[in-house]
């Protein structure tokens, strides 16, 4: 999962309640409560059709709302879905409250350690990985989308390998930003913001935000700095469209052939097929990113401790978080598995997309994962995260200067991180 879905309106919040306690032997209705689309509809038939006398119901909300009423829900002790995925920059918060939520030991997860990297699993656990919080979904390993048309009418190479030798480092990519601009027209900039080259920067270092024992570092790491006046000299040199992703300003930009690059996970695709249409087919394409691996969201499927079906429920997220499920809704869906029976499956590994040039998506984001390091993330993650992506705003509007903005957000940041 950031996987963040700021566009969706939420259809239903947590608060509806969960379902009831049934008479002995009566019908079981679960309720799994994502942010977005995790894929799961087709899948909860298939669960119905192979678990007479279960339902499964599916509550989905944006991603700010969905996580915000699951703290409220937790600290009423009611009103929490059966099944709920949790973001993982909002597991470090909630991994503090484990005694809301079921230990999935004691359904036996334990055993099934072996089915996700050692650092994913890692991260759904607390207690030093004796309390296992929650099961693997999605992870968002990186790549980056480009529009060919448009690389080629600014004199860039094409070919998805002569793309990404263009820029080994976030520094080469920033150069061939000002190649592009050099000869683009003044309405069509080389990436959509600041914002998603900063946090594709960001989240290659082990540490941004917070440092390993929870305090705010921020203000003196080298490496935001360094991501801030990349992504900001970028956003000076009117470079970047000036959108945030998801809104409708970045769909009418996609649209328009506004911009030319973006760092994309797996899950982004389908966004941006989405807002392109059938007249961009083919003229999108996918390669590595800068520094080869990143990560942009992932979630974790967790059981409440206040539901009436726990046992269910820990079944339940076990099928949907399983390699064959995960592998499913990859190629239906596009979300690129966690588990590793998955994303090193065949099927996914030679999975192309045709929409963008028939790029080998599976291979890519695969090796993405490979490489991948996971970086902490700190309890305030979620409040601090947001002040230094509104401050590239201010930066790509004209409103501050990179300094302004950077000790601006320094001072917003430190408040943040001590509320």
């Amino acid at each position: 999962m950031t996987r963040v879905l700021a566009g969706l309106t939420a259809l239903v919040l947590l608060l509806g309640g969960c379902s009831g306690t049934p008479e002995a032997g009566g019908p079981i209705k679960l309720t799994v409560a994502t942010f977005g689309e995790f894929g799961y509809e087709k899948l909860f038939d298939d669960y119905e059709k192979a678990h007479p006398g279960i339902t499964v119901e599916s509550r989905v909300a944006d991603f700010e709302t969905h996580h915000r009423q699951l703290a409220t829900g937790l600290g009423a002790g009611r009103g929490s879905a059966d099944v709920v995925a949790i973001e993982e920059q909002y597991l470090p918060k909630f991994r503090q409250s484990t005694d809301k939520f079921s230990d999935l030991s004691e359904f036996g997860a334990q055993s099934l350690r072996e089915h996700w990297p050692a650092w994913k699993w890692d991260q759904g656990t607390a207690e030093g990985g004796k309390f296992v919080m929650g099961l693997g979904t999605d992870m968002g390993s990186l790549a980056l989308c480009y529009r060919r048309d448009l690389f080629a009418n600014a004199g860039l190479p094409t070919d998805r390998d002569q793309v990404a030798a263009l820029w080994p480092t976030w520094d080469k990519f920033a150069e061939t930003g000002e190649r592009f601009s050099a000869k683009a027209p003044d309405d069509v900039k080389f990436a959509d913001s600041a914002g998603t080259v900063y946090t594709a920067m960001l989240n290659q270092a082990q540490e941004n935000y917070f440092s390993k024992d929870d305090k705010f570092i921020a203000d003196t790491n080298p490496n935001v700095r360094k991501a801030f006046e990349l992504a900001g000299g970028m956003a000076l040199k009117q470079e970047t469209a000036a959108v945030t992703t998801f809104t409708q300003p970045w769909t009418v930009a996609i649209k328009q052939s506004r911009f030319a690059a973006i760092t994309c996970p797996a899950w982004m695709l389908t966004q941006i097929e989405e807002a392109g249409g059938p007249e961009l087919a083919g003229k999108w394409d996918v390669t590595s990113v800068p520094g080869k691996a990143g990560n942009w969201g992932g979630s974790f499927l967790t059981v409440p401790k206040q539901g009436a079906h726990r046992k269910e429920a820990y079944d339940l997220a076990v099928w949907l978080t399983a390699p064959e499920q995960q592998k499913r809704i990859f190629l239906e869906s596009g979300l690129l598995p966690s588990a590793l029976g998955a994303y090193q499956d065949s099927a996914v590994l030679s999975h192309t997309s045709p929409y963008f040039s028939g790029a080998p998506i599976g291979r890519i984001f695969a090796a993405s994962a490979e490489a991948l390091r996971p970086n902490y993330r700190g309890l305030r993650d979620g409040e601090v995260r947001p002040v230094y992506g509104h401050a590239l705003g201010r930066v790509e509007e004209g409103k501050q200067s990179l300094d302004e903005a950077w000790n601006q957000a320094a001072t917003e940041g430190r408040a943040a991180a001590a509320n």
